[in-house]
């Protein structure tokens, strides 16, 4: 019989230090979610997972972690309806039993998802993208939480550069001669240049256990954040569509958070007031070489607060 060999892993490692996160990233696979009378969703999924390592350990059993995933994968897989985020649960709750060291699994998913649009005005059909996000933690002795959300991209226009060609509308309109009213009136009517960005809009929502919440409700709600939607196929009336609503509707990247907070308060009255979102923003700036960001991360409850008062 062949002397077995000695695991590696579960020696002394040189330096006695803790570490939080120990895993796997870039594990890729084929995610069905099923839906009732519907076709299912299918989508490519990229997954990180991930355990807590005790001082005293030198490394965790790397192929382990991997033969739960594609287990509880292949299992989910085979289910006949599920959410994202209970893959994530499940496997994140497969790793705790299966490491008797950890007090701490994790998992994170990301996937693209194509959606069926039509153009605003023409009425063209077209294809577009999200990216659907989830994760879940496991720890002894507590209720597993899990995150959903959505990353969307969607147009921003300045206010402030905005009212600065207003400013310069308005002064050659009363050179020209027209009446105070009329200006008025046409700068209501007709918003002015401001420079644009495409905007990058992330909204999650993380509670104990599997958060009550459509995906495709929450895109939409991360989409309307912006100053106008954007669509890949564009006809002439589509583009003027589009670059109305958004000079009607200037945004700073704060703004854009600050819809998000406000949307999510409006239409989650059902949720717990320790659900936790997390609202980002992050702007590709047409004039600058830099870009602008804002995010914030709240419990629900402190953004009901805020967001009432």
């Amino acid at each position: 019989m062949t002397e077995q060999l000695p695991d590696v892993q579960a020696s002394t490692p040189d330096v006695s230090v803790g570490l939080s996160q120990v895993g796997v990233t870039g594990v890729e696979k084929l995610v069905k979610i099923a839906r009732p009378e519907k076709r299912p969703l299918v989508f490519s999924a990229e997954f990180e997972v991930y355990v807590d390592l005790p001082r005293e350990r030198k490394g965790i059993d790397m192929s382990r972690n991997m033969e739960v995933i594609d287990e509880t994968l292949e299992a989910a897989v085979s289910e006949p309806a599920y959410r994202i985020e209970d893959v994530c649960g499940e496997a994140a709750n497969r790793l705790l039993e299966k490491h008797d060291y950890t007090s701490q699994a994790s998992v994170e998913m990301e996937a693209q998802y194509v959606t069926q649009d039509e153009t605003p005005e023409s009425g063209k059909p077209t294809q577009g993208t999200m990216d659907f996000l989830a994760s879940a933690t496991a720890q002894e002795g507590e209720r597993t939480r899990e995150e959903v959300g959505v990353r969307v991209t969607g147009m921003t226009v300045c206010p402030c550069s905005q009212q600065m060609m207003s400013a310069r509308a308005r002064d050659k309109l009363r050179e020209l001669g027209v009446e105070s009213d009329d200006v008025k009136e046409f700068l209501r009517e007709v918003p002015q240049a401001g420079h644009s960005q495409r905007g990058h809009a992330t909204l999650t929502i993380e509670t104990a256990g599997e958060p009550d919440v459509d995906l495709i409700e929450l895109s939409e709600l991360a989409k309307d954040s912006m100053s106008a939607r954007i669509y890949n196929m564009a006809k002439r009336p589509d583009e003027d569509h589009m670059t109305y609503e958004a000079h009607a509707n200037a945004r700073f990247v704060e703004d854009c958070v600050r819809a998000m907070a406000e949307s999510v308060v409006s239409e989650y009255d059902h949720l717990a007031d320790d659900a936790v979102v997390t609202m980002k923003q992050s702007n590709d700036e047409s004039i600058h070489q830099h870009n602008a960001h804002a995010e914030r991360i709240a419990t629900l409850g402190d953004l009901r607060a805020e967001v009432t008062e």
